[in-house]
């Protein structure tokens, strides 16, 4: 099926259940079992089925099967959070001792998460240039356990060499987690170019209102092949879980990667994602195709008006064709469209908080992807945790202004940001 089609029957069959043409809500903590031998099977995944909703729930499952077919995948696991879905996939791969490398061009987020918090967990993180992964391969050792990227990185508007790290990481046997929050499964798809994991956060694009906060990881098929090829660097799949009746991963027919999320991280950490959020996700993805048409097509305008103002210094977005990206967006993304994320920078700070202060139809908000505009400073909001060092490796300078370009008219936007530039 076409992704149009999918993003609205994905995972869901309204012949069956109760018939309903809306997935169901299924608002409940726990499942009653038919007895208890049907428990038992239940737990040793003798029979599949809902057990809690902190593993499973109905309505949960209908959005992982939806967002699995749209990214060409063969699992997803949805949690609670975009930064959940990034610590669930690090960890799932990573223990004390370990080291993952990160993309120099990441979420601020992202970035103290994967550098400063998960250092306390034994995990060290080493970055390298992802526009073309010219500094890769020399950093991988044999504690290596991760790559992990963003395929149009926030708030830099870069696109990684997607190709040359997947190929780094298959000839060393290290696994490359790509998120690809930015462009959506509506623009790319990680998986079809041989990336192995890819996460999101669902709060953004794929939500596209601003009224839930989720996350999702998704795996290619094949994994088990995978990790038993590497089973010295990823022997926890390979080897019995003492945790788990000494199940081991690969021997399961199941996608592992998202089964050792299910069974051992989130039974243990617990970051689930509600029922409702997953419903109003189902609700909102049916959209997401023609929404990032228009997404796209309103930022390429909004981008050439400020790209000719002469008060924006310099403006980054790749589907402009003075863009050093603009050749990887035709190679990547559907049609080259380039998604909804501007930056651009004005003649100095003061000058970036007077736009940001002057605009009328922007809303100074610090989320994307949403259908109405936004607009924020990244050096004072979403990556202030970052020293001005690591926000001069990161690209994100004081007088960058980030804008999340929404469904608005075009010609309004444009309107309200040169009366507030002028």
């Amino acid at each position: 099926m076409h992704k149009e089609t999918i993003a609205v029957h994905g995972g869901y069959n309204n012949k069956e259940g109760w018939g309903t043409m809306s997935v169901p809500i299924a608002q409940t903590t726990a499942y009653a079992f038919r007895d208890a031998e049907h428990a038992a099977n239940l737990f040793a995944l003798k029979e599949l089925g809902s057990i809690y909703t902190r593993l499973t729930n109905p309505t949960t499952d209908v959005l992982e099967q939806r967002l699995a077919q749209l990214e060409g995948g063969a699992g997803a696991i949805c949690v609670s959070s975009g930064q959940a879905a990034i610590f669930y996939a690090i960890s799932n791969v990573a223990e004390a001792g370990d080291n993952i490398l990160i993309s120099d061009k990441l979420y601020g987020g992202a970035v103290t998460l994967l550098t400063h918090t998960i250092k306390r967990f034994g995990i060290t993180a080493k970055v390298f240039k992802s526009a073309d992964a010219s500094n890769l391969e020399e950093q991988i050792d044999d504690k290596t356990k991760a790559i992990f990227f963003e395929s149009l990185s926030n708030p830099q508007i870069a696109i990684a060499d997607v190709e040359k790290i997947v190929e780094i990481g298959k000839r060393n046997g290290v696994l490359t987690i790509c998120d690809n929050t930015v462009a959506s499964p509506a623009l790319f798809n990680p998986i079809k170019w041989g990336v192995d994991v890819v996460v999101h956060s669902t709060s953004k694009f794929i939500n596209g209102q601003g009224t839930a906060v989720g996350g999702a990881i998704i795996e290619r098929d094949g994994l088990a092949d995978f990790f038993k090829e590497n089973s010295k660097r990823y022997y926890h799949f390979v080897e019995p879980d003492a945790s788990y009746h000494g199940l081991v991963y690969t021997d399961v027919p199941l996608p592992n990667f998202c089964l050792r999320i299910r069974l051992a991280l989130l039974r243990d950490i617990g970051a689930c994602q509600s029922p409702n959020t997953s419903w109003l996700l189902l609700q909102t993805i049916e959209t997401l195709e023609i929404r990032m048409e228009k997404h796209s097509k309103n930022s390429l305008e909004v981008a050439k008006f400020l790209e000719a103002h002469p008060k924006v210094k310099s403006v980054n977005y790749p589907g402009l064709e003075s863009s050093p990206y603009y050749d990887k967006a035709q190679k990547y993304f559907e049609g080259g469209k380039a998604s909804g994320l501007i930056s651009f920078e004005a003649e100095s700070y003061e000058e970036a908080k007077k736009v940001i202060d002057s605009t009328k139809l922007f809303s100074v908000v610090v989320n994307i992807g949403d259908s109405k505009s936004l607009i924020v400073q990244p050096a004072s909001t979403t990556h202030s945790q970052l020293s001005p060092e690591e926000l001069e490796k990161a690209g994100v300078n004081p007088t960058t202004v980030r804008l999340s370009i929404g469904l608005e008219n075009p010609a309004d936007l444009i309107e309200d940001l040169n009366q507030a530039l002028n």
